[in-house]
């Protein structure tokens, strides 16, 4: 995509905070714009994850490319000192607030085996709509399994939500939902590798001697 093109993609708001000399005008605009999206989610009712994951999307790299141009780092780059920073506070946070009392009886890891036989069903299923020829739908299912940090930020919004006073995510469940996110993290790379291995085998492929 040439240069032209790109610019014209790019919306108003980055093209205006190009126009400014200052550094650092970048990332205020992408943050702004995050937040702006967060807040606009927020005020029809979804939760403001849903609109941060839109600018998500939204801020490609080609938003970056004037800033680039006269020597600025890319967005992506500005805030990874950030994330660096706040997604290990994030995850020290979810362990805290997790009750390994919720799941010491095993009456009670029911509900978290449940959830993650539910997962892995849902992802073989979506499989089945992969049509292009060559990719592997049981590969493909099975990368889509890890249950990640969004389900963990919901669950997190969950607690502070209230249903006829109430929360509306109890101790048990908000454990049973990291508990989810743990399994279904940890099965996957051996269930990748098991599963390319399958792939080969089905394919005739074999792997070079040493």
């Amino acid at each position: 995509m040439d240069r032209r093109r790109r610019e014209r993609l790019t919306p108003l708001w980055f093209r205006q905070a190009a126009k400014l000399e200052a550094r650092g005008a970048l990332l205020a605009v992408g943050l702004c714009f995050c937040f702006f999206l967060s807040w606009a989610a927020a005020a029809v009712g979804l939760a403001a994850l849903v609109g941060a994951f839109a600018a998500g999307l939204v801020l490609e790299e080609a938003h970056s490319q004037m800033f680039v141009q006269r020597g600025e780092p890319p967005l992506g780059e500005l805030l990874q000192p950030m994330i660096s920073f706040l997604v290990p506070v994030f995850f020290v946070l979810v362990g805290f607030r997790t009750s390994l009392a919720a799941v010491a009886r095993p009456i009670l890891l029911t509900v978290p085996l449940a959830l993650a036989l539910a997962a892995v069903a849902g992802k073989l299923a979506c499989a089945a709509g992969v049509l292009h020829p060559g990719v592997k739908r049981l590969t493909v299912a099975v990368g889509m399994i890890p249950r990640g940090e969004v389900t963990l930020v919901f669950a997190a919004l969950g607690r502070t939500l209230h249903v006829g006073g109430a929360p509306l995510v109890d101790e048990r469940g908000y454990t049973a939902l990291v508990t989810v996110v743990i399994l279904t993290t940890l099965m996957t790379p051996p269930a990748l590798k098991w599963s390319f291995r399958a792939a080969r085998r089905n394919s005739g492929i074999t792997r070079p001697a040493a």
